[in-house]
């Protein structure tokens, strides 16, 4: 017996149906993929550094986007949502829906078990596609570690910044800040040591 054919879908299918959605869901290639659902530490590292960065872009002209905004990768086509990412200067919208940004600079994600490779591997390979992107973060959910990837000027990448244990700090310098891992991992539970 053969398994179903898979269902593809174009651009155009996927924002029609995630707009109407009460559900996240990525798309990448013609497949739509189910997002999961967060743990609390998860959810706690990524309203830290919302919070922090927050009070450190308030009054100049970068801001912060939660999980909640789409972004597309127009060289690639992979349409995802951000634990958290960073846009300066006037928004870039993929279409006159203004509901889908491609302009971030800066884009952190939270890792967990389900995600750490992914998010390490084929998604950085595909967000480092983004022209204007210069660093990108991954936060452990698990433990207090931290890695901050930096687009050099020849536009080659590489590790810039990395902390594992609460009294380091790691600094993203797109923005012109530096994070304490103690403020970053504020009130979360159950860590495993580094």
């Amino acid at each position: 017996m053969s398994a179903p054919p898979k269902t593809y879908y174009t651009p155009e299918q996927y924002l029609e149906q995630e707009r109407q959605s009460e559900y996240k869901s990525e798309y990448f290639r013609g497949e739509i993929f189910m997002m999961a659902g967060a743990t609390p530490n998860h959810n706690r590292v990524k309203e830290n550094l919302s919070g922090l960065t927050f009070l450190h872009l308030r009054g100049k002209s970068c801001r912060g986007f939660s999980s909640g905004q789409r972004l597309l990768v127009r060289e690639n086509g992979l349409y995802t949502y951000p634990d958290y990412m960073v846009i300066c200067g006037q928004n870039r919208y993929s279409d006159i829906r203004s509901d889908t940004v491609t302009n971030p600079v800066l884009i952190a994600e939270i890792l967990s078990p389900s995600t750490e490779s992914y998010d390490r591997g084929e998604k950085f390979k595909l967000y480092r596609a983004l022209e204007t992107l210069h660093e990108y973060v991954l936060l452990d959910s698990q433990k207090v570690r931290a890695e901050v990837f930096r687009k050099n000027e020849n536009g080659f990448w590489y590790i810039a910044s990395e902390a594992d244990s609460p009294d380091g700090q790691i600094r993203l310098e797109c923005i012109g800040l530096t994070l304490n891992m103690s403020d970053l991992y504020a009130d979360t539970e159950n860590l495993l040591p580094a």
